[in-house]
């Protein structure tokens, strides 16, 4: 998930400071009331300056059963599943219009101890959260089943109906975003959600879920648990009464959901995974200059974690010098500063191990004979924060653990090419298929590209999502399974039954 293509106008917002913010007590949410965790305690930290601002009640296995339970009861008993489509629509739109209400304090709330700017939350991630949950709300009452072509003396039907229990785990790299992608096409449908966020940025989207409350979404029908993966969220995954998993992470995390709800159902599961995505330039690009700040755009949002990063430059090699040149200039403008400071221009890394992460590969490929081009290491920010210098790579080998590896930060490898059939299996020579982008003046290459490229999504001439959110995403190979977004998305949280009437 990204951006459009270049940096954004960001509005004028003012620094916060961070210790100002009040965190509640209980931060699990079920049955519509926030419950304090009986799990062990999970301390928080702020990568912008690595202080522990909080610490993050887990819930317990009871706590999961409650949560679980509670969803299933308001599935079947609250009537949401069954209401008339245009009350679930009406609902979900004061869900939005309430997210822009309170768009300054949910901004504050997702940037104090997440990777996003203040600036980024409040003029992106929250108005965008908002716009998902409208787009989702105009299928309720749109979407149905059809009736099939019989003999004259025969009604066949195919009817849809939401699975019940949803189990969404969402990540921590734009935590709202990521959640409403999850929650909202699964309740518009009319099922019940039990979320489980990440254990790194627990806290905004309990405040989303109390505003669905406030909204007349019924108690019960979006519930959150916290905790880690391996507990919580296994848990989660293999309780009898989820009927549906959908997870947006790892490609070993999602691995391992998939055996979780194989042993347990089998249930069905929708996984947005890993990326490796390349961005290819061609020469005949007619502003090599915007070009280069799609690039650049694109690997160091959010400090290059976000899942379709376009982190593998695969560029003309007549041009080569004149992009990566261009490309290098960008990445060391960049200001690393604390995401309530609205001056900063290059988050944080999530983590200190994540730092170490990303260090170290980075270091490796130099070792087996990359060309630092500019960066490749921590960089100046405030003390103890995990901010990582935006990086290229060139003569990287194919096989170069950069190239292979999804490393999860603002790094850039690039290889050369001559011909475009060369381009192209370069940027298909990779266990993952998430993303790519494709930079060109000659629409018929595009084309071709569009056609050519193992991809669920390739951007022409940018790299990022816009607004339209018709528009799926997804990826193939290890990239994972289904897609979020779009029609997909909607229709994915509705299973089909079939009717013959004999007249």
């Amino acid at each position: 998930m990204a951006h459009v293509e270049c940096q954004p106008e960001l509005p004028f917002v003012s620094a916060f400071d961070p210790n100002s913010l009040t965190l509640p007590a209980a931060s699990n949410f079920i049955n519509g009331v926030r419950v304090a965790g009986v799990g062990a305690e999970i301390p928080v930290r702020r990568p912008s300056d690595g202080q522990v601002y909080a610490q993050l009640d887990s819930a317990g296995q009871t706590q999961v059963d409650a949560a679980v339970q509670g969803a299933h009861d308001a599935y079947r008993n609250s009537g949401w599943a069954k209401a008339d489509p245009r009350q679930r629509m009406r609902v979900l739109r004061r869900w939005a219009d309430l997210l822009d209400a309170h768009v300054a304090e949910l901004a504050a709330l997702e940037a104090v101890g997440s990777t996003r700017t203040i600036a980024e939350a409040t003029a992106w991630d929250i108005p965008y959260s908002a716009e998902c949950i409208r787009f989702y709300a105009e299928f309720a009452d749109k979407v149905g089943g059809e009736v099939a072509a019989t003999t004259p003396d025969k009604l066949g039907l195919t009817i849809t109906e939401p699975y019940g229990v949803v189990a969404a785990v969402a990540p921590w790299n734009l935590p709202i975003v990521m959640a409403v992608w999850k929650v909202a096409p699964a309740v518009a449908a009319g099922n019940s959600v039990v979320l489980k966020p990440s254990e790194m940025t627990p806290f905004s989207i309990v405040r989303v879920a109390e505003l669905a409350i406030e909204a007349g979404l019924p108690p019960g029908i979006f519930n959150i648990i916290q905790g880690d993966g391996r507990s919580v969220g296994d848990t989660l995954c293999r309780h009898q009464l989820v009927a549906k998993v959908t997870f947006t992470g790892s490609t070993r995390t999602g691995a391992a959901i998939m055996t979780a709800c194989a042993e347990t159902g089998p249930k069905p599961v929708t996984l947005e995974l890993g990326g490796k995505s390349p961005q290819l330039v061609f020469a005949d690009c007619s502003d090599m200059e915007k070009t280069a700040a799609i690039v650049a755009r694109a690997i160091t949002l959010n400090a290059g974690q976000v899942c379709v990063a376009g982190s593998r430059l695969i560029v003309q090699e007549s041009v080569a010098r004149q992009v990566v040149d261009l490309i290098a200039t960008r990445f060391r403008a960049l200001n690393p500063a604390p995401t309530w400071d609205p001056a900063g221009t290059l988050s944080p890394i999530i983590s200190h191990p994540q730092l170490d992460r990303i260090h170290g590969i980075v270091g490796r490929t130099v070792a087996a004979g990359a060309t630092l081009v500019t960066g490749g290491g921590r960089a100046a920010g405030p003390q103890d924060g995990s901010f990582f210098q935006p990086t290229i790579l060139a003569g990287v080998d194919a096989n170069a653990e950069a190239v292979r590896e999804e490393i999860f930060g603002p790094v850039l490898t690039v290889q050369t090419f001559r011909e475009e059939e060369e381009a192209l299996a370069l940027a298909n020579d990779t266990q993952f298929g998430l993303a790519a982008g494709v930079h060109t003046g000659d629409v018929g290459r595009a084309l071709r590209a569009v056609r050519g490229l193992e991809a669920g999504t390739v951007w022409v001439n940018r790299y990022g999502r816009s607004n339209d959110f018709m528009l799926p995403t997804g990826g193939f190979k290890r990239s994972g399974i289904g897609k979020d977004l779009g029609r997909e998305a909607y229709m994915a949280n509705l299973k089909v039954k079939t009717a013959l009437v004999e007249f």
